[in-house]
């Protein structure tokens, strides 16, 4: 009890107490800026998926990607065509899992195959005979990693 009476006449209680307050802001301080430091890496990192395309974006998230990147028609025969396709791993690792390759088969050969197979569920679903069609034949052409021409 003496002592603190000391205290508070000699003005030490005064400078206890601003140091406890001190220290309690200081603790906020970090606190504040523990939390700005994690908005900005989350900012910044939103920031360069945004920078990403679709296919890059899908890449780093794990997700499996497939996307027509155009439609060529042969001017001078438009039932002679073909579809750009552009995929990432995931999606062939995906049809693999799904029947429609194994390990050991090109890329383009498992994504033709379900793409054949997606176009006669399409044509079929419309209403089109497709057991006795001559289809001629498809011609795939490996243009980079990763997408294929497919005539």
């Amino acid at each position: 009890m003496i002592k603190n009476f000391f205290k508070k006449i000699t003005g030490l209680q005064a400078l206890e107490d601003a140091k406890v307050q001190a220290l309690e802001e200081a603790k906020e301080a970090v606190k504040a800026a523990a939390i700005s430091k994690a908005e900005a890496e989350q900012a910044k990192k939103e920031e360069e998926q945004a920078k990403l395309g679709p296919k890059e974006r899908a890449t780093a998230q794990g997700i499996p990607y497939v996307s027509v990147l155009d439609t060529h028609v042969n001017k001078d025969n438009i039932r002679n065509g073909f579809f750009e396709l552009d995929w990432n791993d995931e999606f062939v690792l995906q049809l693999k899992q799904a029947g429609y390759g194994f390990d050991g088969d090109p890329e383009e050969a498992i994504v033709d195959r379900w793409f054949r197979q997606l176009c006669l569920d399409v044509a079929g679903s419309e209403g089109v005979d497709m057991t006795d069609r001559g289809a001629g034949y498809i011609n795939v052409r490996k243009l980079t990693e990763g997408k294929s021409e497919v005539s």
